[in-house]
């Protein structure tokens, strides 16, 4: 097909972990097919009077540690001009965050594929949209109600899951017993003195053996990695120092990724990243879902060919 303008709303390019950063993994696939790729970070984003634009850099990058990106050319330019745009800023989903999913729409020509839509972001926080399924997750409390929260823990025996809504990265994450004298202090701090509502969620034993990151394209599960926690963490998320391992998924995985499907096509969520312990589903990640790099080493595959493809394919219909 004719080379397509792949643009990347992230974080500074000059700050990807090459070998890590599944972002940058999609632009080297898209720049590897000869595609334009091109780069901007939300504080570049501005609205000119008729429609959205940013200042943007295109881009030659290369999978190499120290000198992974080359700039081509600077210009500002209108978000229509893109066929394709990836939404791929990091957590925490903030105002400013959810500005920019704001002003991206604002197109005065044809707008480009989003991936992931801008106003499914907004509507599918990576903790509550979980809760549209409460018969897969573990059961669970949202609230910033100190003595909610108490009476939730308390009826736990087996200790409960503490964690900020807006969290990412393993950030925040607290277990707590139901006899921990700590318990007051912590949901105090948690909630900002009873101003912040937080997630709490019964233990599921099997996080010992790790959480499965699973990763969908257009609603359907490609690969999943296990990431198991060190011996003095109870969080498994790489960024916390889980260790990537080989997995496949089970019977029961399979289920919760076809349940997800209609939910996330709906809302226009083409690039998900799932987390399950054991059982049970516990988040839907949808800003910037990490794992391509630990999954493709492992499993011997290349996760961004299909999502590059997928992009080629709605650009087409465009």
């Amino acid at each position: 097909m004719a080379p397509l303008t792949l643009g990347f709303l992230m974080d500074p390019l000059e700050k990807v972990q090459v070998g890590h950063d599944s972002t940058f993994q999609m632009m080297l696939e898209a720049h590897r097919r000869g595609h334009t790729v091109r780069y901007f970070e939300q504080g570049w984003l501005r609205y000119s009077g008729t429609c959205a634009e940013a200042r943007m850099r295109t881009v030659a990058v290369r999978n190499e540690v120290g000198r992974h990106f080359d700039v081509l050319e600077e210009e500002v330019r209108p978000i229509s001009s893109l066929d394709v745009l990836f939404m791929r800023k990091d957590p925490p989903v903030d105002v400013d965050f959810l500005h920019a999913t704001q002003l991206v729409e604002l197109c005065s020509g044809k707008p480009p594929v989003y991936i992931n839509s801008p106003r499914g972001i907004r509507d599918a926080n990576e903790k509550l949209f979980t809760l549209n399924f409460p018969d897969l997750m573990p059961e669970t409390c949202v609230s910033r109600e100190r003595e909610v929260l108490i009476d939730f823990i308390r009826k736990h025996p087996g200790g409960t899951i503490l964690k900020p809504i807006d969290g990412f990265g393993g950030k925040g994450i607290v277990f707590v017993g139901p006899e921990d004298r700590n318990m007051r202090s912590l949901l105090e701090l948690l909630t900002t003195q009873g101003h912040e509502p937080i997630i709490a969620q019964a233990y599921v034993p099997q996080s010992r053996q790790g959480d499965k990151r699973i990763i969908l394209v257009n609603g359907e599960p490609l690969g999943a990695v296990l990431r198991v926690p060190s011996e003095d963490d109870h969080r498994g998320n790489m960024a916390a120092g889980g260790k990537p391992i080989k997995t496949t998924l089970t019977e029961r995985e399979k289920h919760i990724c076809a349940r997800l499907k209609p939910k996330l096509l709906e809302h226009g969520l083409l690039m998900v990243g799932i987390d399950t312990l054991g059982d049970f589903l516990t988040e839907v990640n949808v800003t910037s879902p990490t794992g391509l790099a630990e999954i493709n080493a492992l499993d011997g595959v290349c996760l961004e060919a299909h999502i590059i493809d997928l992009a080629e394919r709605l650009a087409a219909r465009r």
